[in-house]
């Protein structure tokens, strides 16, 4: 596979605000949320079963999101809907801001939290639509530089959030999350989108159910997504406690990770266009699981290193094009719905995944290979299903025809 490093895509002014929303969405969202679960544990003294119910709840809110945000996309249109998310996720950080500075009840606080992944995962799923819409011939690209905004968001929040916890209290952290957060919503006023027929009927979650080359999708990507959930659970474990490597070291890693998506993820698009849908799908979730299976005979840093690029490029890969083919499967009048699906489930598996993961750490401990080589597999296997499903999404230039609206 020949990769070239390419100018970037000349895409409309709005899927390139949507991008910088995104970006500036996630840089907030993990500036703050990653030490909400250190604040209950340390500062109020909540043992981690209890916080652990709270992410565990927090997963199931999330899933639901994905499927609410992609469903009033459609009756009630994308813009209202991306609007109306910011500003509500704005107003959940404010709220925690001031239950957290004013030590207010740990419910309440647990409320407030669960309202903000509620909206940000409504707003993933609207924008994603958006971006659909505005780049119908371009799907895999836009979808590419939108992750590639995700990721810069990402990786500066944390790294800022960090920095501002050493010297100021938490509850100002979830400030700055509000106030990002209102940027996000401003950026998003200049976004018009583009008008599409919307369906206003009651029977599309039937007609969804019953597409059953959709279903097929979902299944095979359910068993990657449970894959990909191995990064920030199973792998930090293995790495740290079995390995003996530092946590600085398994830090370096998720770098690792995040500087291929940001410098590969849009050539990779840009490449993964010479393939079908079916194609892509299954050459990235083999690369996947060549990764994740290569983790079982790394013992060394570089060795490590070199097995999350090799997932991270399957990750390029996957992740646009499974949005893009849930797009053109949906078809404009039911997008936002099979995008809200493919959310639902990608969700459903980074939450199952490190319970699988947890489960095989346990039981085969001293086997690192077969360990990783199972987990592996089942990306493996994946692969193999979306090679023998490529009929039921059309195998030529990979864009399947939309389903047509009522």
């Amino acid at each position: 596979m020949t990769v070239r490093f390419r100018s970037w895509p000349k895409l409309d002014r709005d899927l390139w605000a949507l991008t910088l929303a995104q970006l500036i969405t996630s840089a907030g969202f993990s500036l703050a949320l990653p030490f909400l679960s250190l604040y209950l544990h340390r500062d109020r003294g909540l043992p981690m079963a209890l916080v652990g119910t709270i992410m565990l709840l927090n997963a199931g809110v999330s899933a639901g999101g994905r499927v609410l945000g992609g469903e009033l996309a459609d009756r009630w249109g994308q813009r209202g809907v991306a609007l109306g998310s910011a500003l509500l996720r704005s107003v959940s950080f404010g709220v925690l801001a001031v239950l957290l500075g004013r030590r207010g009840p740990v419910p309440a606080i647990a409320m407030a939290y669960l309202a903000l992944r509620l909206t940000g995962a409504m707003a993933m799923t609207v924008i994603t639509t958006m971006v659909a819409d505005l780049a119908e011939e371009k799907k895999v690209e836009a979808f590419g530089v939108l992750r590639v905004g995700s990721n810069i968001g990402w990786a500066a929040g944390p790294a800022l959030g960090g920095a501002l916890a050493t010297f100021l209290p938490y509850w100002t952290l979830f400030a700055f999350g509000s106030s990002v957060t209102a940027v996000a919503f401003v950026v998003l006023l200049v976004v018009k989108g583009q008008p599409v027929r919307r369906d206003k009927s009651q029977a599309s979650l039937r007609e969804l159910l019953a597409d059953r080359a959709f279903a097929r999708f979902l299944a095979l990507a359910f068993l990657v997504f449970v894959v990909a959930g191995q990064l920030v659970s199973t792998l930090s474990v293995y790495t740290v406690s079995r390995l003996g490597r530092s946590e600085g070291e398994f830090g370096a890693l998720l770098t690792v990770n995040g500087l291929v998506i940001v410098f590969l993820q849009y050539p990779l698009a840009r490449w993964s266009n010479r393939l079908n849908r079916a194609q892509a799908l299954a050459a990235g979730s083999l690369l996947y699981g060549a990764g994740y299976a290569a983790v079982g005979w790394a013992r060394t840093f570089p060795s490590l290193a070199g097995a999350v690029v090799l997932a991270t490029l399957g990750e390029g890969l996957f992740a646009p094009t499974t949005m893009a083919l849930a797009a053109e499967l949906g078809g404009p009048v039911h997008r936002g719905r099979y995008l809200g699906a493919l959310g639902f489930v990608e969700t459903l598996g980074w939450s199952v995944g490190p319970f699988v993961g947890g489960l095989l750490l346990d039981l085969l401990s001293s086997s690192p290979a077969l360990l990783w080589g199972s987990l592996g597999a089942l990306a493996g296997l994946a692969g193999v299903g979306f090679s023998l499903a490529a009929r039921s999404w059309g195998t030529g230039g990979g864009n399947p025809p939309p389903v047509p609206g009522p």
